[in-house]
């Protein structure tokens, strides 16, 4: 019988950007965001990483978690909107970002870019076979999900991942998701 692995993806928690609803760049997680970081012992696997951005390495450690950086973990590369608030684009613009998986009209990654990136991410981890978590970003635990459902592309906006929580998925010949309850 093959080894059960399990890849337990953790979001980051709360930033000023996620609450003043603007394209992230690289900061720290706001007093409340440290504060609702708790995920209480259901974390353990042989590797730790994380994305390398100081909001995914600042919940790791708050989790107690030391973890190895890895770019591919990186947050959706914004492009030139980084910093910039959503209401501030061009309604056309951002209804073809949140429509069209291709778009990349912000100069950064697509979110076909990132799906890609991490399902080649996750063939690695399942090749490996080693149980992982892995702190990163909304963005990445969304292509992961897409990756593990077989999911379009056009489904990623369709995904709400919290701040700080947990996805866990499994790997035996295949990812599957593990809902807990």
């Amino acid at each position: 019988m093959r080894k059960v692995l399990r890849l337990d993806l953790v979001s980051h928690g709360t930033t000023e950007a996620m609450r003043e609803a603007r394209f992230p760049v690289d900061e720290s997680l706001t007093e409340a965001g440290r504060r609702a970081v708790v995920v209480g012992g259901r974390l353990g696997a042989d590797r730790v990483v994380t994305g390398p951005e100081r909001r995914a390495v600042e919940t790791a450690a708050l989790l107690g978690l030391t973890g190895t950086e890895d770019a591919r973990l990186r947050d959706l590369d914004a492009g030139r909107w980084r910093g910039g608030e959503l209401a501030s684009l061009p309604p056309d613009e951002l209804h073809a970002w949140l429509t069209d998986p291709e778009f990349r009209g912000h100069g950064g990654e697509s979110v076909t870019d990132v799906i890609e990136r991490i399902r080649s991410w996750m063939a690695e981890i399942a090749s490996a076979g080693v149980s992982t978590v892995a702190v990163t970003h909304p963005a990445v635990v969304r292509a992961a999900l897409l990756v593990t459902l077989a999911a379009p592309p056009t489904s990623f906006w369709r995904v709400d991942i919290p701040p700080a929580g947990v996805t866990r998925l499994r790997y035996r010949g295949e990812w599957r998701l593990r809902l807990s309850t």
